[in-house]
């Protein structure tokens, strides 16, 4: 793992071209967005990001500097490791208006090509947040809106397999609405993006409290467990361990309840016909959609008693002493019956050897969390602090020669025109988001590519800075013991 360091707020005097004295009161007019606060000397701006110090505009978070590790292959019997300082866009400041080159353009030597890295903090109200909830529980039925504070600030989206999904933020939310949607929407996704706890609401569905890395709290409980599997694949994983010990055995789920005797699983294994028939759809054998509708009970659905979902019982295949085990996708819920001389299912006492698969089913499950993933489109005239003719940047970054990285961190990009990217709040430090009342959030952002392809995008190579010249400035501030740490990279 690699240090983490941080500067003072005055590095290479950079923040100098951000701001204007007003007047003879020490007043400075912050553009490092369009709000243009006015400071007063001792203050910060708006967003909490700039302040005015005697006069003069400076910022308030620290510059973020990483140091990872590279690999030295110019001996082609030995392979050392060297440290490579690498500025990140935390902290560094924004191009706001962009016609002004990026706060930091550094430039340094690896694998012995000289190497341009051009650092930022980007202003996205095209962003959003795709927030991946471990749990099988019911939150809303897909478009649904999602609130917090009352204001609508994203849906409902797509179930995926274990996984309830919401789209939060986007430019809709953050400027098509009121004032106050669009407030409570910046308020929620840089809470969530700097890892924080918010609180949100379903229409006609749940209350959730979610936190990057935390198990989501569902109407007051706190998840557990994210289910092994769909109720035919939980069928289908433990059905050579059930064989002998019950007779039959149903999963049930809000997608695909699993039934044993009649699943391939059950066939391939001979397993004698039980003549249940559950409520539902049908759709290949052992396997039934809609048994029952979506809730907070066993296996996502609404279901208190699992002898709810069952349709009837054929009584020329039961018979009486028929065991059968009814659990739930993550075994949180599991009971044991019997049938009896009138063909009623009795609840028993699950015998041990019965209640260790359903054990090793929960074991099999893992632990739920949320997951938040930062989207934005980093386009716009953003691209103007790198190059004076933006679409080759974008050229270069869809080509692949262009790294990008948020915080040091690199980022997956969407296929197709433009640079979407996406990245795990997780895997940046803390507080790496702030914002501005336009209303957007302010993430770092840093490009790095050969200094000869910079050259031929046109970029700003005139305000490079060597990298080394960063580091003599950081001075004492420099602390390869930093707590923070980030995931070192191999060049």
């Amino acid at each position: 793992m690699a240090g983490h360091t941080k500067s003072g707020t005055n590095l290479l005097d950079r923040t100098s071209q951000f701001g204007a004295a007003v007047g003879d009161d020490g007043i400075v007019r912050c553009d490092a967005c369009p709000v243009l606060c006015r400071i007063k000397p001792g203050r910060s701006g708006a967003c909490d990001r700039y302040a005015n110090e005697d006069g003069k505009l400076i910022r308030c978070e620290s510059l973020y500097v990483t140091q990872r590790t590279l690999a030295d292959h110019s001996d082609a019997d030995t392979s050392e490791k060297t440290e490579q300082m690498f500025v990140t866009g935390i902290g560094a400041g924004t191009t706001y208006p962009d016609y002004k080159p990026a706060p930091f353009i550094v430039s340094s030597e690896i694998d012995g090509v000289d190497t341009v890295t051009v650092v930022t903090e980007g202003i996205f109200s095209f962003c959003g947040l795709k927030l991946k909830i471990d749990t099988d529980r019911h939150l809303g039925d897909e478009c649904s809106p999602v609130r917090h504070k009352g204001e609508q600030v994203g849906h409902v989206t797509t179930t995926e397999y274990g996984s309830q999904m919401l789209s939060l933020g986007g430019v809709r939310h953050l400027t098509g609405g009121e004032r106050k949607e669009g407030r409570l929407t910046c308020e929620a996704l840089l809470a969530l993006c700097n890892k924080e706890a918010v609180e949100l609401e379903i229409d006609d569905g749940a209350k959730i409290e979610v936190q990057a890395g935390r198990a989501p709290i569902v109407n007051g409980v706190v998840e557990q467990r994210m289910r092994v599997g769909c109720g035919s694949a939980v069928v289908g994983i433990f059905a050579q361990q059930w064989f002998g010990l019950v007779d039959e055995v149903i999963v049930v789920d809000d997608h695909i309840t699993g039934q044993l005797s009649p699943h391939q699983a059950g066939v391939c294994l001979d397993m004698r016909p039980t003549g249940i028939r559950l409520k539902g759809r049908k759709s290949t054998p052992g396997r039934y959609f809609n048994v029952a509708h979506p809730g907070s009970g066993w296996g996502g659905t609404d279901i208190q008693n699992p002898l709810d979902i069952i349709d009837r019982i054929d009584p020329k295949l039961a018979w009486p002493g028929m065991r059968v085990l009814f659990t739930s996708t993550t075994g949180e819920h599991s009971l044991y019956y019997t049938l009896n001389s009138d063909f009623e299912l009795i609840a028993e006492d699950t015998p041990s050897e019965v209640q260790t698969v359903v054990d090793r089913l929960g074991e099999n499950c893992e632990a739920s969390m949320t997951t938040v993933l930062f989207m934005a489109g980093a386009g716009g005239s953003l691209r103007a602090g790198f190059t004076t003719n933006p679409i080759q940047l974008t050229r270069a970054v869809v080509d692949g020669q262009v790294q990008v990285s948020m915080g040091g961190v690199p980022v997956y990009r969407y296929p197709g025109g433009g640079i979407t990217i996406m990245v795990d709040v997780l895997d940046l430090p803390e507080n790496a988001f702030g914002y501005v009342p336009t209303p957007a959030l302010v993430a770092p952002l840093e490009f790095e590519l050969p200094m000869a392809l910079y050259e031929d995008c046109g970029g700003h190579v005139e305000q490079a800075v060597r990298a080394q010249e960063v580091i003599d400035q950081l001075g004492e501030d420099l602390r390869a013991d930093s707590p923070f740490k980030v995931v070192s990279s191999n060049g």
